[in-house]
């Protein structure tokens, strides 16, 4: 069982950068892989970018690449998103979440998930 808590959203100027956290609770934290997906209101969880359990690289969503960064830390158990030139189009409800077959693209392919942390970005 791996519990995810994710923080540091919240309402931001529209051009200004924010970083994500989400803790996890396991100890096995290095086994997984991880990802973040977002879901703007009214429509379903999309893709941000997704990190291995190694950390030693990263992929993300074609259209955003370049304005996110995906990190982790090992030895604090976080998982980090950084997200440069917010726009109105980056409102939404960020999840992280965890998951043994890798860095994925399918949310199917995650079994563990945090509750989000809302990110608005005002224009």
């Amino acid at each position: 069982q791996v519990q995810l808590v994710e923080s540091g959203g919240g309402l931001v100027q529209a051009g200004d950068s924010l970083r994500l956290s989400c803790v996890a609770s396991a100890r096995t934290f290095d086994s997984y892989a991880m990802g973040w997906f977002r879901q703007p209101q009214g429509r379903d969880r999309e893709f941000v970018g997704a990190i291995p359990s190694s950390g030693s690289t990263t992929g993300y969503e074609v259209s955003e690449k370049g304005r996110f960064t995906i990190s982790r830390d090992f030895a604090k158990n976080t998982l980090y998103l950084q997200i440069d030139g917010l726009t109105s189009v980056d409102t939404a409800v960020y999840y992280c979440a965890a998951s043994r077959v890798g860095a994925s693209i399918n949310p199917s392919d995650y079994t563990y998930w945090g509750v989000g942390t809302q990110v608005i970005v005002s224009s």
